[in-house]
């Protein structure tokens, strides 16, 4: 995957406000609403752009509590990996969750109504999986910064 200098100018527009149009982000890099829409197209099709989303609040959608989670399986066999992948991906519960290396095997950042409500969700998602050594939980006391946001590496002119 490449790009170059007007794609990573791009692409750092697009991750503080990808509700601007062709037109605008256009006019911030130099280019016509045309050429912008192309480059996007190409960014997107190519994998750079991963998805556009909008960052919305737990709380303010009865969502208040928040939760990490490490996950720790019996076994790090593939087909257990594989499965539990599946199994992050299919809830809703799950905003996020990473396959990592260290003491645990997976950490997932969960949302909730409430404590009861999290605790049914232990018994369902966690307890009932056979796979599942044990769990870790870490309550979030204060989302400090949510976002996407990558640094963008400018591409040197050759």
């Amino acid at each position: 995957m490449q790009y170059d200098r007007i794609d990573a100018r791009i692409l750092e527009i697009v991750q503080r406000n990808n509700r601007l149009t062709s037109e605008a982000i256009g006019e911030m890099v130099g280019l016509s609403a045309t050429a912008c829409q192309r480059r996007l197209k190409r960014l997107r099709s190519e994998g750079i752009i991963e998805g556009d989303v909008s960052i919305v609040s737990p709380k303010a959608v009865g969502r208040p509590i928040q939760m990490l989670v490490l996950v720790t399986l019996e076994r790090e066999r593939s087909d257990i990996v594989d499965k539990f992948k599946k199994a992050i991906k299919s809830s809703a519960e799950v905003v996020n969750g990473f396959y990592v290396t260290g003491e645990a095997d997976f950490v997932v950042y969960i949302s909730a109504r409430s404590m009861d409500d999290y605790e049914q969700f232990t018994r369902q998602f966690f307890y009932q999986n056979s796979n599942i050594k044990g769990f870790k939980t870490m309550v979030v006391l204060d989302r400090v910064k949510a976002g996407f946001a990558v640094p963008i590496e400018v591409p040197s002119e050759d």
